[in-house]
């Protein structure tokens, strides 16, 4: 059975799902899998339904077909034999929301459409892994912008794929994409050319044709020419997130950034052939930081106390705790020092609740001993790992709250 994140998750420990449950009305947190909110595994598994219910494409891959037509339609997205998602890294739900201003078309494109839930973590990599595939995070074992490797112990970059193994081996499930193209489909990925067979495109999208293209406005032309033939384009935008680390969402840099999104969006559904489907969607959203709320592991000693490394992000953090010491003692230590700002998890409780879905046997020791979940604008950083790039940003996502964890899922027919 192929379960999407968003949807309840068979198996998941009743206990553990209780307590975290209780945690998350007491912090306010999404948790995926909890209710009837379509995951984002289901978009592009939707799309791939919309063109397989039009062409007949993809024979041969029964399981993934039905998959996809029960995504297609949770999400009501009509069969078209030209379908096209784009994907704005970083707009979040409430983030557009709020400065719906900026964008006058999906303002009015959003209007009747239901949010979808993001991945925990609500960051890049996990998130298009299960975009891509349709798999939870516990499946893909994209759990992180780091992730500890096991067996080496190495700091992994898993949107760098630095220090990873290949892809491949890593992340093995097949890719939608890459079975639509199995099936006889046209697929194109257009994207900026330094992401053509990079590490995060083998694991989470292979199997496309990928274009290259820099600017929006050429990845638009790009989309609208590959689909001139019956198929589907995937579009992929990043600076929104961008400009939303550098400056923050509440930035006026966001807003224009937003705005050139919106008004190329629009382009592309004035553009496309008629009787195309195109589909507005985002791998997460974004807060920006509150400074008097971030802690240092490097400089706490009430933290860095046990624990051997810390993996993922500002917003979610793996810890991985020193052989010999205790979990439970570190995880005290962390929760006393985090408080009301954060949600600190064990291993088992993570796996057994379903916060990640089902977790494959390989992915369970990338898992930290305990998983940090933070609450409010706070932040938990580790100088001694972490760059100076990542230590500035202004607008942050991983976490659990909703404006992380809602983005759009905008159909426009």
């Amino acid at each position: 059975m192929t379960t999407h994140v968003g949807a309840p998750v068979p198996g998941a420990g009743t206990t553990a799902a209780a307590r975290l449950a209780a945690a998350a009305e007491q912090y306010g947190f999404l948790l995926p899998g909890t209710d009837d909110r379509a995951g984002l595994g289901s978009v592009l598994a939707g799309v791939a339904g919309a063109l397989v219910e039009a062409t007949g494409a993809a024979d041969g891959h029964d399981g993934a077909v039905g998959t996809w037509a029960s995504a297609r339609e949770l999400l009501g997205i009509p069969a078209s034999t030209r379908v096209c998602v784009v994907l704005v890294d970083g707009l979040g739900h409430l983030n557009l929301a709020e400065r719906s201003g900026h964008a006058p078309f999906l303002r009015r494109a959003v209007a009747g459409s239901s949010p979808v839930c993001s991945t925990f973590p609500s960051t890049t990599a996990t998130a298009l892994g299960t975009f891509g595939t349709a798999v939870p995070p516990g499946g893909t074992g994209m759990l992180g912008y780091t992730v500890r490797v096991p067996g080496t112990g190495a700091l992994a970059n898993l949107v760098a794929w630095s220090d990873a193994p290949p892809p491949e081996t890593w992340q093995p499930h097949a890719s939608t994409l890459e079975l639509l193209t199995a099936g006889g489909a046209a697929v194109t990925s257009v994207g900026p050319a330094r992401f053509a067979g990079s590490g995060l495109t083998r694991a989470a999208l292979r199997g496309a044709r990928y274009v290259p293209a820099e600017s929006l406005a050429d990845r638009v032309d790009a989309t609208v020419a590959a689909l001139r033939q019956p198929g589907l384009a995937y579009l992929y935008w990043g600076d929104v997130d961008k400009v939303g680390h550098h400056h923050g969402v509440g930035s006026w840099q966001w807003g224009d950034a937003l705005a050139e999104a919106d008004a190329e969006i629009a382009r592309l559904a004035r553009s496309l052939p008629r009787g195309s489907v195109l589909v507005v969607t985002a791998d997460h959203g974004m807060v920006d930081v509150d400074r008097t709320r971030r802690w240092d592991v490097a400089h706490d000693s009430r933290l860095s106390a046990g624990v051997d490394l810390v993996a993922g992000e500002p917003r979610a953090s793996h810890v991985h705790v020193a052989p010999g010491v205790p979990v439970e003692q570190v995880r005290t230590a962390w929760q006393d020092v985090l408080g009301d700002d954060a949600l600190v998890l064990t291993r088992d409780e993570v796996v057994d609740s379903g916060l990640i879905g089902p977790v494959d046997e390989r992915v369970r020791p990338v898992v930290g001993d305990l998983m940090v979940a933070m609450a409010g604008a706070a932040t938990v950083v580790d100088t001694r790992t972490q760059t100076a790039a990542s230590l500035d940003m202004v607008g942050v996502h991983g976490s659990l709250t909703p404006h992380e964890m809602l983005v759009p899922c905008i159909v426009v027919a």
